[in-house]
Parts: C-alpha cells; structure tokens; sequence
C-alpha cells in the first residue's frame, strides 16, 4: 500500500500543477468529478487506516490520552475532526457496505456519516438481515437519489419505519416516555436579579407545559393600536398580565393567611406630590409614575410610622373600583379596553382614574375606564389623554406627534354593531 500511494503522491503532483485553463467546459467538469471521487476513495483509506491505528498499542508511547488527540496533534485538525474520523473509521468496519459505497465514490464522507449515525441509533436487538436494508436503502438515497447530507439527514429517522413498522412504533414510544421523563426531571424557573433594575429568565419547561404557556401568552402577543414594543417585548409584558390575572382573580393560594399581591411602601405625601419613589416588598425600587400606576385600582393600606420607622398604627385597606362599579364600566365599555382600536377583553383590564384619586379624584363612572395594562401604561406616560365626554363615553386626546389637531378619537371596534 506505502508504495501505491507514493506513486499517487508523485502523479497528484503533476496534476496540482498542471494549469486548468486548456480544459474544455466538458474536460472541466469531467476532471472535478475525478477528482471528487478520488478523494472519497482517499477518504476511505483514510479511514481504513486510522481504524488499524486505533487498535493497535503504540500510541500509549507518545502519551496520548486517544487516537483522536494523536490525530489532531499529528495533523493539526481540530479535536471535532479527529473524533469524527476515528467514530466513522469505527462505523466501517462494522458496515461493509456502507464502506464498498465510500471506497468507490459512490456517497461522500458527509452522506457516510449522516447514514453511519442512524445505524448506530438503530435497536441492538434489531435483526441483522434489517440493519442491512436500512443500511442499502440509505446508501441508495445517497448515490440514486442524490440526497445531500442535510436531506438525508432528515430522512435517515424514518428509516425503521420503512423496514419495521411494529419496531419503530415501540421504539418511538420508549422514545417519548424517556424524553417525558428527562424533560419533568430537568424543569426549571429561574427570576434572578441582575442588580441593573432587570431580572433574568431562565429555565426548562416540558412539551406539554410550553405548549400551554404558549397558548396563555400568544393571545397577548398581537400589536396594539399606538404599539412600539418589539416582539420579545409584548411576549415579556404577556406573561407580567398572566400572572396579574391570576393574582386579581383571588383563588391563588394565600401566603401568610394573605392572598397573593405585590406590596409597595411609598410616603403619603411624596404619593400625592407625584415624587415619591416606591419601594417594592423585595427591596427594588419604583419611579412616581409607576406608583401612581399601581394606586389607579389597589389596596391601600395606611401606617403611621414613628420617628424610627416603627409602625405606630395601622389603617384598614380599600379596594378601588371593584364590585357594581367595576361591572357598570365594563358594560359602558362593552366588556373591552376602551383605547381607540384596542380589543383586549375586560379580564386583561384595570380601571384607570381619569383624575387620580391621589389628587381628589372620585372613584366613579364618571371617572373611571377601561385600560388593558399596557395602555395604562401608556396613559400614564402622558402623552395621550382621556376624558368622559358629554354623552358618558370615553375619548382619547392624541399627542400633536400623533395628530396635529389632537381631534378625539374613540375606540369603535367593539361600536360596530
């Protein structure tokens, strides 16, 4: 074999120097295929070759922890590559026919991969006489069909449905409960506070979990009329409205004989001057607007506190716009948020003061409507403005940036009939 390619060695030089432009289109073409299909031949003795190194013990002399390293010490290829050659000089031998295809050009290294990979997925228990078939069907979608790798790649999983339909059923059911039960041992969530005002998200949900988060946050998701946000933005704002309407809706489980709720600690007259920075029960703090936000439907719950910051008394708290009221201005908006355009139901709403009830706003009809969370935002914000007109309905004023006139606009969507 050492002089065969030694006399390859020589004539592979005359070729790598011999010019390519007296090559007629048809030479060309001609001579590229040649080419292609000795180095697939090449590629196989190659393989041939690392298969006697592995198997044999004078790598241990040079301390080399696998033939792998020693290829990509030897050959300077990356550690990937070293193991790729050794695993499919392994697979070889162990597929003649898949070996015969190689040796003659007749798949390339890539396509002997892909098919070497399904066979070792293959049950051990199969029968040899189908390992056979599935190997000459694959080799066949390789050479006939002219499969490339990333196509065969994706047929090569239904193979042992081709060759054993009953199998690949057990198979594919074994296959699912290990992926269920690897998938319930691995779940995770994780909110981790990254100390610059965000928290990260991170984790693992089953199939069937994702599915119905998925089916809980893609409602939420569509744009809004006056929407700027990014799609990973409403996705992120989507679920924030999941989890307020699990908590307003009060059969959350109680924590502390309480039932579910966000705590913020703000001064009463910092509140009222549109100042007071809030602070969250977990220590994070609040800008006024986001207070002010807050306060439009929550209970308050009032302390006096001491010089030292000891309560020294405790006030009942007070619910805003709930009951009757709530219901009487879901029924005048006709059960949705009332910004123009918007179609988000009364479920995903609160109820905004219109003057705030921090500067003597009355919690009424006249002074309440409904606001999806993140058009509160919006409203809150300051560039648009609402007001009940005279026949009781709500109307927003739009910023000049929006409309020059600022004529008021209404939310006729849920008006058409």
């Amino acid at each position: 074999m050492l002089e065969t390619l030694t006399q390859l060695g020589g004539l592979a030089t005359g070729v790598v120097d011999a010019p390519a432009w007296p090559l007629s289109d048809n030479d060309l073409v001609t001579s590229l295929d040649e080419v292609h299909r000795l180095e697939q031949q090449l590629a196989a003795t190659r393989l041939h070759l690392i298969r006697e190194i592995d198997g044999r013990s004078f790598l241990n002399s040079e301390h080399l922890t696998s033939t792998a390293a020693w290829l990509r010490h030897r050959y300077h290829v990356s550690a990937q590559t070293g193991t790729r050659w050794v695993t499919l000089a392994k697979d070889l031998d162990q597929h003649p026919g898949l070996d015969a295809a190689l040796s003659k050009g007749a798949v390339n290294s890539e396509q002997a991969q892909v098919i070497a990979q399904q066979l070792r997925q293959l049950p051990d228990d199969l029968d040899p006489d189908l390992v056979n078939l599935a190997e000459e069907i694959m080799i066949g979608w390789a050479d006939e069909a002219g499969f490339d790798p990333k196509a065969l790649r994706e047929m090569a999983p239904t193979i042992l449905h081709r060759i054993a339909p009953d199998i690949a059923d057990r198979v594919d059911e074994e296959a699912l409960r290990r992926e269920e039960k690897r998938a319930e041992q691995t779940k995770a969530f994780n909110l981790s506070n990254n100390g610059d005002g965000r928290y990260r998200i991170s984790g693992w949900l089953p199939a069937e979990a994702a599915a119905i988060v998925n089916n809980a946050l893609d409602p939420l998701c569509k744009p809004l009329p006056e929407d700027d946000r990014t799609a990973t933005q409403r996705r992120a704002d989507a679920l924030t409205d999941v989890c307020q309407r699990a908590m307003d809706a009060g059969d959350l489980p109680e924590q502390g004989g309480e039932h579910a709720h966000v705590a913020i600690v703000v001064d009463w007259d910092l509140l009222r001057q549109q100042v007071g920075i809030g602070q969250l029960d977990t220590g994070e703090r609040l800008t006024p607007e986001q207070v002010r936000r807050w306060a439009c439907e929550a209970r308050i719950m009032p302390f006096v506190l001491g010089g030292q910051g000891q309560v020294l008394d405790a006030g009942r708290s007070r619910r805003l716009f709930d009951g009757p009221l709530r219901r009487a201005i879901i029924i005048r908006d006709r059960g949705c948020c009332a910004f123009p355009s918007c179609d988000r139901p009364a479920k995903w709403s609160q109820v905004h003061h219109i003057r705030h009830w921090l500067d003597g706003g009355p919690t009424n009809m006249d002074n309440g409507v409904l606001l999806c969370s993140h058009h509160h935002r919006l409203i809150h914000k300051g560039d648009w403005e609402v007001r009940i007109a005279a026949d009781g309905l709500p109307e927003f004023i739009p910023p000049q940036w929006v409309d020059a006139q600022r004529r008021p606009q209404r939310n006729i969507f849920h008006r058409r009939n």
